[in-house]
């Protein structure tokens, strides 16, 4: 690309040359106008102006000018024009005054006398880099300050959203459901900074109670980092939580960052903590109490600031008195005490959950919208679920991928399902001599009317062919004892 080319000129970099011995700025210019577009002055004055009406962007000045030496103009020019790279060429005889005047020249290089082509140009095409990187930098960092506003907007909408999508609201429930209550109690407890113990067979939803907690904190900006201890053999846990130094033991080939540090600024929350060695229980005592944790084998001591939920499924009240659990670790982790109730125990929740789940698995196995029909839902309804919402899951996943359709039945659900609500029913049957005789009769009569539709996975024909009804007397009977009334 010869400088020849006035298309091609547009767009290279402008090289100042200052020079006031003509045959020394030809001989620059032969060497440097194929990559740049070359600009020449013959003293300091010329260069001024120059540098008034173009965007230059590499100066080279000799040092040996008339009236001005070229640290001197360069000083200047460090001062008025700082975004213009600065080299300076002299002989070896001015190296001490060019040494002495780098710093407040600003100088990027000195060329020395005689200088090689190759150099000379090598050394540019490095200071037009240099150039552009620090134009660059300088873009980059007026766009981080104008757009800083719009980010802080951003990261604000987006922890609004997930406030709205794991927060109390998404913790699917009935009207009336006695999850209210404790949610209303969590979000007044979620304001202030205390670690809270959440307690509940497994699969009621602690770690979603966790995270609604944490994601109506002032934490929420924070991480909100899960651990199940008893998941993690004991040995493990305590680097897994408090990190550990290369070479500390045999498989540390590296240093590792623990979760409570991971988590700093956050919330921890630690699932089965009852499920924890007395010998663990002393050292997150410690780190609770102190605010700070000790990698394993490090000597010094990282302090975190960190709130702490914790879950169990165990009664640790009864673990304390047994000597099982600490007591003053189990006061540090219950500051307050929530309990999830399980599913039997909330049984107005079962349907709005089971269709929350339904429609979630659809999308995940990309599957068409489905519903439950009647029959399904009496039967969901009548279950004990003892595994709570995670049974129902399971359940509700695999029915769905055995016995795809827009419309799941009660014959399609698992024969454990089904039993098991024959065996709940006859257990839930108020088998005792109050009440009227009437009242007496309906209950043994319901029993029979379920035990019969579970064992012949409702399938009405045959349950009216053996009670010796009709199908329309059947339905009316399981309208009267809301056994279902799909029609």
């Amino acid at each position: 690309m010869r400088r020849s080319d006035p298309d091609a000129m547009v767009d290279l970099p402008l090289v100042l040359l200052v020079d006031d011995e003509v045959r020394s700025q030809e001989s620059m210019r032969r060497t440097l106008e194929e990559d740049f577009h070359i600009l020449t002055a013959s003293d300091s004055d010329a260069a001024r102006k120059v540098l008034e009406q173009h965007a230059v962007s590499v100066i080279l000045c000799d040092q040996r000018m008339a009236g001005q030496s070229g640290v001197e103009f360069l000083k200047e020019v460090r001062t008025h024009w700082p975004e213009v790279v600065r080299i300076v060429i002299s002989g070896y005889a001015d190296s001490d005054s060019i040494i002495a005047g780098i710093n407040e020249a600003g100088i990027y290089q000195y060329v020395l006398k005689p200088w090689s082509p190759d150099h000379l140009l090598q050394t540019v095409r490095d200071a037009v880099e240099t150039s552009k990187l620090e134009h660059g930098l300088h873009r980059l960092e007026l766009d981080l300050r104008a757009g800083a506003p719009a980010l802080r907007a951003r990261r604000q909408e987006k922890l609004q959203e997930a406030r709205k999508v794991l927060g109390f609201e998404h913790m699917v429930r009935a009207n009336g459901s006695p999850l209210d209550v404790l949610c209303d109690m969590a979000a007044r407890v979620a304001r202030h900074d205390i670690s809270v113990l959440l307690l509940g067979e497994s699969g009621t939803g602690k770690e979603l109670m966790a995270r609604a907690i944490h994601y109506a904190s002032p934490r929420l900006a924070g991480p909100f980092v899960v651990e199940n201890c008893a998941a993690i053999p004991d040995s493990l846990l305590e680097s897994e939580l408090f990190g550990h130094k290369r070479g500390a033991f045999t498989g540390a080939v590296e240093d590792h960052v623990g979760l409570f540090q991971r988590a700093d600024s956050g919330t921890l929350f630690l699932d089965e903590i009852g499920e924890t060695s007395p010998s663990f229980q002393v050292k997150l005592l410690r780190v609770l109490q102190e605010g700070e944790l000790r990698p394993v084998g490090s000597t010094r001591s990282i302090p975190v600031d960190v709130r702490v939920i914790s879950a169990t499924h165990r009664n640790l009240e009864d673990d304390v008195r047994a000597g099982r659990f600490r007591e003053d670790l189990y006061y540090r982790l219950a500051g307050v005490s929530l309990s999830m109730p399980p599913l039997r125990e909330r049984p107005g929740d079962i349907i709005p959950i089971a269709e929350h789940v339904l429609a979630s698995a659809c999308q995940e196995l990309g599957l068409p919208p489905t519903r439950f029909d009647d029959d399904a839902r009496a039967v969901l309804m009548g279950y004990a679920w003892p595994g709570n919402i995670r049974e129902l899951r399971n359940e509700i996943a695999r029915t769905l991928a055995l016995n795809g359709g827009i419309v799941l039945r009660a014959a399609d659900f698992s024969t454990k399902l089904l039993m098991g609500n024959a065996g709940a029913s006859h257990a839930s049957v108020p088998m005792t001599a109050s009440g009227t005789l009437q009242e007496r009769m309906d209950a043994i009569e319901s029993m029979m009317l379920r035990e019969v539709m579970l064992r012949l996975r409702w399938n009405k024909t045959k349950a009216a062919q053996e009670l010796g009804l009709s199908r329309v007397g059947l339905r009316a009977k399981l309208l009267r004892f809301g056994l279902g009334t799909n029609k």
